[in-house]
């Protein structure tokens, strides 16, 4: 791993649900299938992921800070509900010196009006959404350019 970029995918609650949860939404592939996807663009830039998911979000606030022990380059984070509501994860990519980039396969603007506002998002590098499984690697690709 010493010799390879190490990026972290973080993703948040009901995620684990993609493919059956709102498809017309969130579309039809799984979070394995996107998961799979993000791996194979991470091999052929000679780069590592490292993808997880967890409906808890002191999880992913661990994680935020075990990528910056780990050295890792980035972080895409897609906090999926937390993104609107946590101060806590706000707080932890501020903690944090690894750029963190929000990632989100709806476009949140141009849904609910509760998820207008991002605390995630005022504390990451950028946001990309809104192109479905194609936001992971598009936030991928802004990691590798960091």
């Amino acid at each position: 791993m010493a010799d390879k970029v190490l990026i972290y995918v973080l993703n948040g609650p009901n995620l684990n649900l993609l493919g059956t949860r709102e498809p017309d939404i969130y579309g039809s592939e799984t979070l394995d299938e996107i998961a799979g996807r993000i791996e194979d663009a991470a091999i052929a830039s000679h780069a590592e992921v490292e993808v997880r998911q967890s409906n808890h979000e002191g999880h992913l606030i661990d994680w935020l800070h075990e990528a910056q022990a780990d050295g890792a380059k980035a972080v895409l984070l897609n906090a999926a509900g937390f993104t609107h509501t946590s101060v806590a994860l706000h707080d932890a990519i501020k903690a944090i010196s690894v750029p963190v980039i929000e990632v989100h396969l709806s476009n949140p603007h141009a849904r609910e009006e509760f998820r207008h506002q991002s605390l995630v998002g005022m504390a990451a590098k950028g946001t990309i959404s809104g192109f479905g499984a194609q936001s992971y690697l598009l936030a991928l690709d802004a990691a590798l350019a960091l």
